[in-house]
């Protein structure tokens, strides 16, 4: 595989949902160019055993320039760019296996952090002039989102690669909050001032803005 692929992941719905704007996004640009660069989308399971290999097995196979991945974040209101990956593990939910992990290390011996190596100041300058809001985040959380990329950024450390490499969380689609509020509405047990996570972004925009960032990155190579 030519050194010229960018592989895009993101997770799979989880948690009683029904939809994931991360799945969305990758589904919607497998197979685009980002000038001569093509985007190979993949879903990943929200499962943490086999995390690691199936990531490496990907690096491996598809030799990227960029690794950029998504995720979901349940009230964010903009693209939230990813500043650090940290080595813990503390799970509120269980994953999809039904793994509920609490305060581990995602890899024993490990560097306590490790730090995107994507152009964050370069890509929010470039959505905020294109009308699309967004920001840069110092946590990635501690469930699979900052699993996958903590563990990307170790491979690619170890390995010595010369992958661009990043993490970005998404808020939820427009139909997502829509039922939300359909659902406080129908069960009457809360009120809809007290749920926080009623932000949302378009499809359209969501991948426009994944876009920007892939172009912005490629351009700095």
């Amino acid at each position: 595989m030519e050194p010229s692929s960018i592989l895009l992941t993101g997770f799979e719905p989880y948690g009683d949902r029904g939809l994931n704007p991360a799945n969305e996004a990758v589904t919607a640009l497998d197979g685009k160019y980002i000038g001569a660069h093509r985007i190979f989308g993949v879903t990943l399971p929200v499962v943490n055993k086999g995390l690691r290999q199936r990531i490496q097995e990907k690096i491996e196979t598809l030799k990227p320039a960029v690794l950029l991945s998504l995720g979901l974040w349940p009230g964010e209101t903009m693209i939230r760019l990813e500043r650090v990956g940290v080595n813990i593990s503390d799970y509120e939910i269980p994953d999809q296996d039904g793994t509920l992990i609490k305060n581990e290390p995602i890899t024993k011996n490990g560097n306590e952090a490790l730090f995107s190596t994507l152009p964050l100041e370069a890509i929010i300058s470039r959505l905020l002039q294109e009308g699309i809001p967004g920001r840069i985040s110092n946590s990635a959380g501690t469930f699979l989102c900052n699993a996958m990329f903590y563990n990307a950024l170790r491979i690619i450390k170890d390995k010595r690669l010369n992958i661009a490499c990043g993490f970005v969380h998404l808020p939820y689609l427009p139909i997502q909050v829509a039922e939300i509020i359909a659902g406080v509405k129908t069960e009457q047990k809360l009120e809809l001032h007290q749920r926080e996570d009623l932000a949302s972004m378009e499809l359209p925009t969501i991948i426009k803005a994944i876009g920007i960032c892939l172009q912005t990155v490629i351009s700095q190579l």
